[in-house]
Parts: structure tokens; C-alpha cells; sequence
């Protein structure tokens, strides 16, 4: 089934952090004019809010960004599930036990993962092959290549409940990713969803010259 052009809009800017309505139209293929009645139509809906921004010489640029009725959209897997299971874990059995659990997730991932990674012949290949995995799992990851460093951005938090609740997922997560891509390269959450609400994004810098 085709998906419709205004969850193509929300996708978009969910994948943006916030977009214009040219970016919009370029990245989907519809004309400006059509994106605007989209827009409109979502701004009604309490799905998208506007932003403008002044990028030096001219008017102000209008930047739409997601508002909390639209990201409810975006799935946080059993969010309230998960968040009761973790309290009732704290409170029956200790903050070890909890520390334990997350770690023996932490470990089956990182197998996991390094399974997938072991043919892999270089740091591109690596996050290729990761942010497909991430993908796959609801994270919307993706990556770049930027003055000689490599960002890692997910654009969505399938347990975002669960690690606000418990920040230990957080932390074991980056332990992976450092682990994964070895000791060549240095890993640093340098935007965290949790904080801004929008993304994270993970700054791997190579250490060996």
C-alpha cells in the first residue's frame, strides 16, 4: 500500500528534527505547493508546529517541527509496559537486579550485532551494516561522513520510555557501539533524545594516525 503524502511529511521531518517546505518537497518528490496544503492541513491537526529562523540576509526561513501528538505516532514499544516491569523489578528485587537485566541485554546485543559486523572490512561497512540493524529494530538510524569524522544519528528511540525511566540503557548502548567499532576510534553521544526530544547522535572520531 502506497503511504500516504502527509505520513511521507511527518517521516520526513521526524528524520529532520525540523525541515522547511522546500527540503520537504525536494526530499519527497511533490511540488512546494503541494506540500504546503499537507502542511496546512497537518498545522490544523495539532500534528506540526512552525519555527522561523533567521539565516543572515533576507526574511526569516519557516521551519516545522513535529509537536508531542504527532511523535505519540512514532511507537515507544509497550512504553507503559515497560516502564512498570522496570519499576517492579527496582522495587522487589534491588537496583542490582535491575543493573544485572540491562546488562544481560546489553550482552546478547552485543553478540548479536557482532555477528552481523564480523565480515565487515572497514569503519563505512561497520555503520552500513549497524545503522541497517538499528533500522530494522525502529531506531531510523542512519549515517554520515563529515570533516573526517563519522556520525551515527537515530532518529527515533523504540524504548524511549524504558531508557527515561532507567538510563542504564543508554549507557550500555554507547559501551556497544564502542566496543563494536573497536579501539581505533573514539565513540561520544553528542545529542541524546532524551535531552532535546528529537535525535541521538553518536560523533566516532578515528584515534589511530
Amino acid at each position: 500500500m502506497k503511504q500516504k503524502s502527509a505520513d511521507r511529511i511527518l517521516l520526513c521531518i521526524k528524520m529532520k528534527g525540523e525541515a522547511t517546505l522546500a527540503l520537504i518537497a525536494s526530499d519527497l518528490g511533490i511540488t512546494k505547493e503541494g506540500v504546503r496544503q499537507h502542511l496546512v492541513k497537518l498545522s490544523e491537526d495539532g500534528l506540526i508546529n512552525t519555527l522561523n529562523k533567521s539565516d543572515g540576509v533576507g526574511r526569516p526561513t519557516t521551519y516545522y517541527f513535529l509537536t508531542d501528538k504527532a511523535l505519540a505516532r512514532f511507537p515507544d514499544s509497550h512504553a507503559q509496559l515497560t516502564v512498570d516491569l522496570l519499576r517492579s523489578v527496582k522495587n522487589l528485587l534491588g537496583e542490582n537486579a535491575l543493573d544485572l537485566l540491562i546488562g544481560d541485554r546489553e550482552k546478547q546485543t552485543y553478540s548479536r550485532y557482532e555477528n552481523e559486523l564480523a565480515t565487515c572490512k572497514n569503519i563505512q561497512q561497520k555503520l552500513e551494516r549497524l545503522t541497517a540493524l538499528r533500522t530494522e529494530e525502529g531506531y531510523m538510524a542512519e549515517w554520515k561522513e563529515s570533516d573526517g569524522d563519522w556520525y551515527l544519528t537515530e532518529n527515533h528511540c523504540p524504548i524511549c520510555a524504558a531508557a527515561t525511566e532507567c538510563q542504564g540503557f543508554c549507557r550500555a548502548e554507547l559501551r556497544n557501539f564502542k566496543q563494536l567499532l573497536g579501539n581505533g576510534y573514539e565513540v561520544t553521544r553528542v545529542q541524546h533524545i532524551i535531552t532535546d526530544g528529537t535525535k541521538c547522535v553518536y560523533k566516532i572520531r578515528a584515534t589511530d594516525f
